[in-house]
């Protein structure tokens, strides 16, 4: 449910855009209100599991995500919409990070591999196959039930949850108040600012302060993340160039790709002519391909390690990204644009079953929930940075008004897209390659991870 609420209302934008109004800003608000919560407390949402409980916060977290997602179906304007949304990204940052923490103590070590290759696999899909869902939502009944759908799940979920997962802990730190305000106020300065630059200028005095604000506090945070005694992301951990690596590809991967698929589902339907069920199929081979290659590429990354099936992804996904971006017209084929969506989604399930498994074996056992926190929260900045960066240039570039000025502004903004995921391939490069496993009771009664904890350590 967390994963998919990050895309499902891209293929419902035009409907929603005729229920209850809004302009372009509005529009990048409904996606980045809630990527910007959900990153923005992420960190805190490890940190209260680790201190109170990981299945109660989970509970928790759950209950927040399903009410608001009712919220946002009963949303009577455009601003109580984009309200419940950053709700929902506070209840998916409560319980998002606990799930790998929780699915790391339940699976023996010699079988993580496969269990975080599910596990991304799924992930991967429930974001990639958001538009998909939503499209079909919005055109057989009505672009609420992409929030509706979520009530009933976390409705059984929440007694499920209860009766089937272990109670665990962590170290009991306290929690970092001051470090949670400088990113979220950081973050959200930033993406105001590149939201607004385009509309009001960006000489505009609010949107200079935005910006310079953002920055000032982002560079506080990482001041506050090397002297605090117990801080929200501690940057110790970038120390370690397999933890960096990993994490700076998982953020611009989901720049390059969130911003490409914000606009790309709207040039489906607004200049093509498809309806959002349309809209939705002609995505499915790159939304669909999680399904048939993930599996594989976490098998891959128990035999080759992780670092050459992520980085082979992600050139990948840029390379079906620059495909497009080159031969997007406001009349293309389907069968032009075929061979970039199926490069891009190939990409795209090679690089989500590894990821998971290297930031947990980059980490030593007692990190691992900081880490997946700190994983999950810089995918969350880098989709919600993508759908600013990608939304300014389209604006500066194009508009709305004619299917020639949506393509002018569309054409650069996936070529900004696809050179984010290609310098997040460099990134990956940057990993440490997999040293072999060393055989059992070597070391002081920790079961060796199969990837990177000794380049880590």
């Amino acid at each position: 449910m967390a994963a998919l609420d990050n895309l499902v209302v891209t293929t419902a934008l035009p409907s929603i855009r005729e229920d209850l109004g809004g302009a372009l800003d509005d529009f990048e608000w409904t996606v980045s209100a809630y990527t910007l919560t959900f990153a923005c407390l992420l960190m805190t949402g490890a940190a209260l599991g680790d201190r109170f409980g990981r299945r109660r916060l989970f509970l928790v977290g759950t209950a927040v995500f399903t009410t608001a997602s009712a919220a946002a179906a009963l949303a009577p304007g455009i601003g109580c919409l984009i309200a419940a949304r950053a709700a929902q990204g506070v209840g998916a940052a409560i319980m998002m990070p606990l799930t790998l923490t929780l699915l790391t103590a339940a699976v023996p070590a010699a079988r993580r591999g496969m269990a975080y290759g599910i596990w991304g696999a799924v992930n991967g899909l429930a974001v990639a196959s958001g538009p998909l869902i939503g499209g079909a939502l919005t055109e057989h009944l009505s672009w609420q039930w992409i929030f509706w759908l979520n009530v009933p799940l976390g409705l059984a979920l929440l007694p499920l949850a209860r009766l089937r997962l272990t109670e665990s802990r962590g170290t009991g730190a306290r929690l970092d108040l001051p470090g949670t305000l400088l990113a979220s106020g950081g973050l959200f300065g930033i993406v105001h600012g590149l939201v607004r630059g385009p509309a009001d200028g960006w000489t505009d005095t609010v949107v200079l302060t935005s910006l310079s604000a953002g920055a000032a506090l982002l560079a506080g945070f990482v001041h506050h993340g090397t002297r605090a005694e117990h801080p929200v992301l501690p940057m110790r951990l970038f120390r370690s160039r397999a933890f960096a690596g990993i994490n700076a590809a998982s953020l611009l991967m989901f720049l390059g790709v969130f911003g490409s698929v914000f606009l790309l589902s709207q040039h489906l339907q607004g200049v093509l002519g498809h309806s959002p069920t349309e809209a939705g199929l002609r995505m499915l081979p790159w939304t669909g391909m999680p399904v048939l290659v993930a599996p594989v590429a976490g098998l891959l990354a128990d035999r080759l390690g992780g670092r050459p099936v992520v980085a082979t992804g992600l050139f990948l996904q840029a390379a079906g990204l620059g495909y497009l971006a080159l031969v997007i017209t406001a009349d293309v084929s389907y069968a032009v644009q075929l061979p970039g969506l199926v490069v891009s989604g190939v990409g795209m399930a090679l690089f989500f079953a590894p990821a998971s498994h290297l930031v947990m074996s980059s980490v030593r056992p007692h990190e691992q929930g900081i880490a997946s926190g700190a994983n999950n929260a810089l995918r969350e900045v880098g989709g919600a940075l993508g759908v600013a960066v990608t939304g300014s240039i389209f604006s500066a570039r194009g508009g709305y008004g004619t299917a020639s000025a949506f393509i002018d502004g569309l054409r650069p903004a996936l070529v900004t897209g696809a050179a984010a995921v290609a310098v997040g391939a460099v990134a990956a490069l940057l990993i440490p390659a997999r040293r072999p496993a060393r055989p059992a009771g070597e070391d002081s009664g920790v079961t060796p991870e199969p990837a990177l904890e000794a380049a880590a350590r």
